[in-house]
């Protein structure tokens, strides 16, 4: 398993070489040769790589969120900071100073600083995948022969190297595998850590709790939701009170934005003529969507909750964390490609069967090509909007049919492949093998006494 991990990262990397490829500049100096549209037309795009200029990492002494920038003018002008939170922002700030400290060295003298950047930093995202192949694998326990669709996803390919997600993936399922060893606290370290590269590790503690609650463990759930409030805190407080207006950009950012090409709410205005928010302004905030996706957001894990709660058998931690994660790419403003990589673990804990998990992943790879081929001129091989809409409303209800399927476990438990022989959750660490003491039946909400 470790070798077909291996072989699939080294691939990933692979994929992402024609975008590395220097040349020399007018002035003279090594500069990337990204002619031609090179990122589209060889689908080798990374915003690692875009993000090294964009962001203002190439300049020595620049500081993400103390750093700004303005961007557009009149109107449209904005004052802009590093849009990710603070540990992804610590970690590209990291990555580019030791990148521009290595470039001034003989052994790299041929190497432009944003290539040896883009090389660390992918060592850290195959650091981070391989530790969440591994994970996944102690945590299947007696079935950790289907961690092999998580070393062998081709979303391996196509967007271990697209962003930063590895790192909170890792941090995610690390958070998992302490809970599972009855380790609440420490599970709750980790999950704040990983809100505190990517916000979706938090959103873990729903089904963490509502488990909890079920199965009357309240306290080991308070102590996770301790240890992820303590630990997000202590990442983000410093740069905070340092620089506000950068550390808060995060926020503001995800606000104002739009709703991505890749949401359901670019899909539907392109299918029906209609949409939310018609007549914003440049850069106004979209306040009917950001309305309507919150609500979305909130309904849905209000019924995750009651799956929770009414299934005839307490249901596994992984398939509701799956949910929740579905869910929420689903009804977010923003679906982003490599937000597919959030669900590769959680897929293979929560629904162990070969077929359907690797239609899915297959489906959701390919929509990468559409959407870089949507970047190109229609003269020079690219696409229409109408093939991205067709491969992002395949790749959804590709999800939903998995979602599907794990609820029909949830309430049809005998049919869950990682329940046979006795066994209960091997995620669920205090809540393995715990009895009921809050349920919800016909009547409402019953306790056991």
């Amino acid at each position: 398993m470790a070798l077909c991990a291996v072989a699939m990262v080294l691939g990933s990397f692979a994929q992402r070489l024609p975008c590395l490829q220097s040349a020399r500049g007018p002035g003279g100096a090594l500069e990337l040769n990204w002619s031609n549209e090179r990122p589209y037309a060889d689908y080798c795009y990374s915003d690692v790589i875009a993000l090294y200029t964009v962001d203002r990492l190439d300049q020595p002494g620049e500081i993400p969120y103390r750093t700004s920038w303005v961007s557009g003018a009149g109107p449209a002008r904005q004052v802009q900071y590093v849009e990710y939170p603070v540990l992804t922002g610590l970690l590209m700030w990291a990555g580019a100073r030791a990148a521009q400290g290595l470039a001034g060295g003989s052994a790299f003298a041929n190497l432009p600083a944003v290539v040896i950047y883009f090389d660390l930093i992918a060592i850290v995202l195959a650091a981070s995948w391989l530790f969440v192949v591994g994970a996944v694998s102690a945590l299947l326990g007696r079935a950790r022969r289907y961690a092999l669709a998580v070393a062998l996803s081709p979303l391996v390919i196509a967007q271990l190297f697209t962003n930063f997600d590895a790192v909170a993936v890792a941090l995610a399922t690390g958070g998992l595998l302490a809970w599972s060893r009855r380790r609440p606290v420490l599970a709750g370290v980790l999950l704040g850590l990983g809100g505190a590269a990517k916000l979706y590790p938090l959103f873990f503690l729903i089904p963490l709790l509502v488990l909890c609650l079920r199965a009357g463990r309240l306290r080991a759930g308070s102590a996770a939701l301790a240890g992820a409030a303590a630990s997000w805190a202590i990442v983000n407080a410093p740069i905070a009170l340092a620089y506000p207006s950068g550390w808060s950009y995060f926020w503001r950012f995800s606000v104002m934005r739009n709703a991505g090409l890749e949401s359901i709410y670019s899909m539907f205005p392109y299918l029906t003529g209609l949409g939310l928010d018609r007549h914003l302004p440049a850069y106004g905030t979209p306040v009917g969507l950001n309305d309507l996706s919150g609500s979305l957001f909130v309904l849905a894990c209000l019924a995750i909750c009651g799956v929770a709660l009414s299934a005839p058998r307490r249901p596994r931690l992984a398939p509701l964390c799956l949910l929740v994660v579905a869910a929420f790419l689903l009804t977010n403003k923003v679906y982003s490609p490599q937000y597919s990589l959030w669900l590769v673990p959680l897929a293979a804990l929560a629904l162990p069967r070969w077929r359907l998990l690797a239609g899915w992943m297959i489906v959701d790879a390919l929509v990468w090509l559409p959407t870089l081929a949507y970047q190109r001129p229609l003269s020079q091989g690219g696409v229409s909007q109408g093939y991205l809409v067709a491969s992002v409303l395949v790749r959804d209800a590709a999800l939903l049919a998995i979602c599907g399927v794990v609820i029909a476990e949830i309430y049809r438990p005998a049919r869950d492949r990682l329940r046979g022989d006795g066994e209960d959750d091997g995620c669920g660490g205090v809540l393995d093998g715990a009895l009921d003491r809050v349920t919800l039946g016909r009547r409402g909400v019953i306790v056991a006494s």
